[in-house]
């Protein structure tokens, strides 16, 4: 029987995509239904159907999983961020610590065993940072939280369970403000409205808050009264800042930054050092979760006094940062200029000589290094989401390092980097997984590569 919209059949969820659906089969064709888990069996009313898959919903559970839980949050139904608050988490380690080495195994061609996943205690409550669209719900009032799934309309949910307690605070007190002052909220497709986003960061280890709005223009009216509340009402706020956002973009950050009270950056602490975030400087948003991946990454390094460390995509600094006491000299590339004056800051400011940075492409950096005849014995790589270009994963390998140790936050683009050094005589000899995104269908992982003699 060939599926068509809106029929009901009885599914068996048989897994979890890499999008974090629970994935079933009817007649040997995928049917891919949000909020299912696995060993689920259910009635899924059918939405969508393609030539190779179906889209369903759930209109029944019929017998539940043994990994079903009750979702703890009252808007997880409707917003996109997390994807498993109805699973039990230690079969959410598992599943991530799966995918990782099916990936690594299936796309990358690697024989290596993902043997554990590192994970922070309690998976609530481990975000430091949190970027809030605000915009106009269906019934014309003003939202603030996440997007739905697959969507830009706003759910609105100030207190995410993911977030630190206090940031439901602030956005409450920048509403009333906004309310009190006739402050427009953004619209996409008019581009029209002044506020775009709320943008807020916490040092965990220093208590120190920072408060960002993304605007669409230059200045917001009575700027001094929201700061003298927000001040008054959390004195952890060390640092308010207007990002300058005018661009017809879905990117949620401008490239400029107008400090309005307090300092340009706030500070916080990781793997023993202390470190400055600016608005548009990389810090992980788990730091707990950080300093776990930090450590197996710094074990795979397996650093000697006389090598050179390459720290490509080194963002602030941290991870180039927290291995330079067991080497000779650490070089970090990155091509935000906010990020590499943060991160010469936190060498400074940590006392660290022996680390320098540069404000480039990998392509630039890679001629400058050679022009110096320098020849780094161990790179790390620490990418966005969309991995390496290839061309970045030629000139690493034509330093020709004895390790590579890589960090990424997509098993499918890690593995297939992983593919392509392969081609340059690189092995994945070692993988660990490790949740730095608990709730959530992402997950990181590192991996050791070493060149064959």
């Amino acid at each position: 029987m060939k599926l068509k919209k809106n029929d009901e059949i009885e599914l068996l969820i048989e897994s979890i995509s890499s999008e974090g659906t629970g994935v079933g089969r009817y007649d040997g064709f995928a049917v891919f239904v949000d909020g299912a888990v696995t060993g689920d069996r259910i009635v899924a009313h059918i939405i969508k159907v393609k030539s190779s898959y179906a889209v369903g919903i759930i209109k029944k559970i019929i017998k539940a999983s043994v990994f079903r839980i009750g979702a703890d949050c009252a808007s997880f139904e409707r917003c996109g961020g997390c994807s498993f608050r109805q699973i039990d988490y230690a079969h959410e380690l598992e599943m991530k610590r799966k995918s990782v080495e099916d990936a690594l195994r299936r796309l990358g061609g690697a024989d290596v065993a993902v043997e554990e996943i590192l994970s922070i205690p309690d998976p609530d409550r481990y975000r430091n940072k949190g970027i809030y669209p605000v915009g106009i719900d269906e019934n014309g009032k003003t939202a603030v939280g996440f997007f739905a799934k697959r969507s830009h309309r706003i759910v609105d949910c100030r207190d995410c369970r993911l977030a630190p307690e206090e940031f439901e605070g602030i956005i409450n007190v920048i509403s009333r403000w906004s309310a009190e002052f006739g402050v427009t909220v953004y619209d996409e497709e008019s581009h029209r409205g002044l506020l775009r986003y709320i943008y807020l960061r916490k040092g965990f280890a220093t208590g120190q808050l920072m408060v960002c709005l993304v605007i669409n223009g230059d200045v917001v009216p009575a700027g001094d009264v929201l700061i003298e509340r927000l001040t008054n009402g959390y004195p952890g706020i060390k640092s308010i800042v207007l990002n300058i956002n005018k661009e017809k973009t879905n990117v949620a950050l401008g490239r400029k930054c107008v400090t309005v009270f307090g300092a340009d950056f706030i500070e916080d602490e990781l793997c023993s050092l202390r470190f400055r975030i600016s608005p548009l400087s990389f810090f992980q948003v788990n730091p707990a979760g950080c300093e776990l991946l930090y450590a197996r990454a710094r074990e795979y390094a397996a650093l000697k006094k006389g090598e050179t460390l390459l720290d490509l995509y080194c963002g602030a600094g941290t991870i180039g940062l927290s291995m330079a006491a067991d080497c000779k000299e650490v070089i970090g590339v990155e091509v935000i200029p906010d990020a590499v004056a943060n991160a010469k800051a936190n060498a400074e400011l940590n006392g660290i000589s022996n680390a320098r940075f540069i404000c480039s492409d990998a392509a630039e950096a890679a001629e400058s290094l050679r022009a110096e005849k320098l020849r780094p014995d161990c790179v790390i790589l620490d990418p966005p989401r969309k991995g390496c270009s290839a061309e970045t994963v030629e000139l690493v390998a034509g330093f020709a390092p004895s390790r590579i140790v890589y960090v990424s936050c997509d098993p499918s683009t890690l593995a297939r980097d992983c593919k392509r050094f392969a081609e340059h005589g690189y092995t994945v000899s070692k993988a660990t997984a490790v949740d730095m995104f608990p709730r959530t269908r992402h997950v990181e992982c590192v991996t050791l590569m070493t060149r064959s003699k």
